[in-house]
């Protein structure tokens, strides 16, 4: 049995193996997936002219399903080519057997057309939507999804989507008029709202290159590979995208001849990462950057203690640290406000220790804190021009590529990465990410200290300290600790920073 996580493609063979099957296990191999084939077709295409579709007799489609549900069960299963209504009723009922036994996830790439021009499908749509409530990801460009729905308005299209099953929708903006390439991502479109919350947009210039047959295929590929390695929607289609930009960039200038897309490495260049486009960038898009944090040349944060209380801040702030959060919960107003007033005095007194109070930002700047941190979820009700006019220094919360790429944009004082392991003092179900996962993201920094929290006790951290990260926010392992003075001289002893 394979120790990756294995995603099945049922696609058209392309005779040329720029698109369909050739692209899927590129992609998948790039993205350290297994991946499994499910043929549909044999195309016969080159990079002028698309000459034919030898469809998959119905028997040997479930021939394929059946070995490969011996002991190739998939996380994810990719969609592309579905050839006719033979196929599209067949597939109605493959994926609705495993979807009401597994907890699989679906992504459909609606090919209908080669990109030389030339019909490769002959479903009809009544037969095609048939299969879409039980797909939960569908990737189409923008004319694909205005030939579906019968819309021009992405808004619209993806509400079309929903009515037809299908929850998430992701409109790939390549084929669009303008200089830039944005994709928008429509996720759990029930709650779409004017406010953003569940739409992903993802922009990017427009490379200039004709090596791009495939991308499509690899785009959704990416997607689904990422959904198997545990990502969130959000992240994985950021991903995806870096790694069709990355793809097409390897081409760069080449136009005078149609080209298969180039299928690279797991994305860590963070210049082919796009540029997030959201309610909250926009806002503050002409925002200067916050305070630094005016640390010496080659000087780290070092142990970041969180703590949720003035006695342990009394505590703590003879101990040397660089840095201390205050967070104060389940306490009143008038509690909050004359902790937060005493905090500041306090830390006054140790000038060397940059002293954040989590979330009450306005009662920070009221009482002359030196920097407020901020969850990622709290930012749209957050005046962050506020805290740049006041001089407060901000740090930001981030749970991914796609939020450390948001908040990286508002140039804030450091960015916050977590949950790096599963922690007591909150539930981050499906936002862990891991001492893998920060490595990747401390690539794709800008000159911006990263803080490295949740979970990460004395034994812990070593590791996380080995990725290169700036500072490690801790919480139990200071603040139950049998000894809090010893346990703080093991963490920056770990570092190196504040003994």
């Amino acid at each position: 049995m394979s120790d990756k996580p294995i995603i099945w493609t049922i696609s058209g063979s392309d005779c040329s193996a720029g698109a369909g099957i050739a692209a899927d296990l590129r992609t998948g191999h790039s993205f350290g997936v297994e991946v499994c084939t499910i043929s549909t077709a044999n195309t016969t295409q080159n990079s002028k002219q698309f000459y034919a579709v030898n469809a998959t007799d119905i028997a040997i489609l479930e021939e394929q399903a059946q070995a490969l549900l011996e002991d190739k069960f998939p996380r994810v299963i990719k969609i592309g080519l579905i050839a006719n209504d033979k196929q599209a009723k067949w597939l109605y009922n493959l994926l609705k057997d495993l979807k009401a036994r597994h907890d699989i996830l679906v992504v459909y790439d609606p090919v209908g057309q080669a990109s030389v021009g030339g019909v490769m499908s002959t479903a009809n749509q009544a037969f095609s939507t048939g299969f879409y409530p039980y797909i939960d990801i569908i990737t189409p460009n923008l004319s694909e999804a205005q030939n579906i729905t019968g819309e021009t308005d992405t808004t619209k299209q993806a509400k079309a989507f929903k009515q037809l099953g299908i929850s998430t929708v992701i409109i790939k903006g390549g084929h669009s008029d303008d200089d830039s390439c944005t994709d928008i991502c429509y996720h759990a479109t029930d709650n779409i709202g004017d406010n953003g919350e569940h739409v992903y947009c993802l922009s990017s210039d427009k490379i200039n290159t004709r090596y791009s047959h495939g991308g499509g295929c690899s785009f959704a590929s990416a997607v689904a590979a990422c959904l198997a390695q545990g990502y969130l929607v959000r992240d994985a289609i950021t991903l995806a995208k870096a790694f069709i930009n990355q793809g097409l960039h390897a081409n760069l200038g080449k136009m005078e001849h149609y080209g298969a897309f180039e299928q690279t490495q797991f994305p860590t260049n963070p210049a082919m990462f796009p540029r997030v486009v959201d309610n909250i960038q926009q806002r503050f898009s002409q925002l200067p950057a916050f305070k630094p944090l005016n640390l010496s040349p080659n000087q780290s944060l070092g142990i970041y203690p969180v703590i949720g209380s003035i006695e342990w801040l009394e505590k703590l702030l003879p101990l040397n640290f660089n840095i201390i959060q205050l967070r104060l919960k389940d306490k009143s107003q008038a509690t909050i406000e004359a902790e937060i007033k005493r905090a500041v005095e306090l830390a006054k007194d140790y000038p060397n220790t940059r002293l954040f109070i989590n979330d009450y930002w306005q009662l920070a700047i009221t009482h002359g804190a030196y920097g407020v941190h901020i969850g990622q979820e709290d930012l749209l009700d957050t005046d962050l021009a506020a805290i740049n006019r006041a001089g407060l220094r901000l740090g930001i919360s981030t749970h991914g590529c796609y939020e450390f790429l948001l908040a990286q944009q508002l140039q804030p004082s450091y960015l916050a990465v977590g949950a790096i392991f599963p922690t007591k003092t909150k539930d981050m179900t499906g936002q862990i990410q891991g001492v893998q996962t920060l490595t990747h993201l401390l690539s794709l920094k800008a000159d911006i200290p990263v803080v490295a929290i949740g979970g990460i006790s004395i034994e812990r951290a070593p590791s996380v300290w080995q990725t290169g990260v700036d500072s490690i926010a801790v919480v139990t392992a200071i603040t139950e600790a049998s000894d809090y003075v010893e346990a703080s001289k093991v963490l920056q002893g770990i570092t190196g920073v504040g003994e």
